[in-house]
């Protein structure tokens, strides 16, 4: 049966389990307790978000109940949130990534994983209120349109870094100098944060990919 056909609120009931789990597990991740599992973790996280996005986005366009989207109040503040994911994720937080790959030439930018994070969490928050206060078509065309149009390609664009990560450290392929893409940095700190983000990796997640340091 595909997800056209499904009752509404079943398939609401779905998408908004896969949504609150995400956000509890970032939450819990951004903690830093455990930052040796926290690249592999947010990648399985990020990866099981992307499918109920998959769904949202082959769904048939859904209407909201009413013309104008109801006043939810001030937004909550992600930036504690996203402090607490740079910190863990530092020096690796930066990756480069191009903004839309149908565009001819496009030239790849500068993107922090921890402002990819808490802007997902943002999006998917707002719809998650209006989950909550049982408005369910609503939440429903939120999560959609926010799909399509923001949290999907920031959520597509940190898996694709996290997933390079992983593989970086199972390949045991060094990362390459980050050629002043990281802002805060002079040009002078290339090779000391490549060399840095290396070992950042290896402890961050070789040890739970069953990997042994280098000699």
């Amino acid at each position: 049966m595909s997800d056209n056909a499904l009752d509404p609120d079943d398939f609401a009931s779905s998408i908004v389990d896969q949504i609150e789990s995400f956000i509890l597990s970032v939450r819990e991740v951004a903690k830093g307790d455990d930052p040796d599992s926290a690249v592999p973790y947010l990648l399985l996280e990020v990866s099981q978000l992307l499918l109920a996005g998959g769904r949202l986005g082959a769904h048939e366009d859904i209407v909201p109940d009413e013309r104008y989207e109801p006043d939810l109040g001030p937004e909550p503040d992600a930036d504690e949130l996203r402090e607490r994911l740079a910190v863990l994720l530092e020096p690796i937080d930066v990756y480069s990534e191009v903004f839309d790959p149908y565009v001819p030439r496009s030239t790849p930018v500068a993107c922090r994983i921890s402002d990819d994070l808490a802007d997902v969490v943002t999006d998917l928050a707002h719809g998650l209120a209006h989950f909550r206060a049982g408005r369910i078509t609503e939440a429903l065309w939120w999560w959609q349109f926010s799909y399509l149009s923001n949290w999907g390609p920031t959520a597509s664009a940190s898996l694709r870094a996290l997933q390079s990560l992983v593989a970086h450290v199972r390949l045991d392929s060094p990362l390459d100098a980050l050629d002043g893409l990281d802002t805060d940095a002079g040009a002078d700190d290339d090779d000391r944060l490549a060399d840095e983000a290396g070992r950042v990796m290896a402890a961050e997640i070789g040890k739970p990919l069953g990997l042994r340091p280098a000699k």
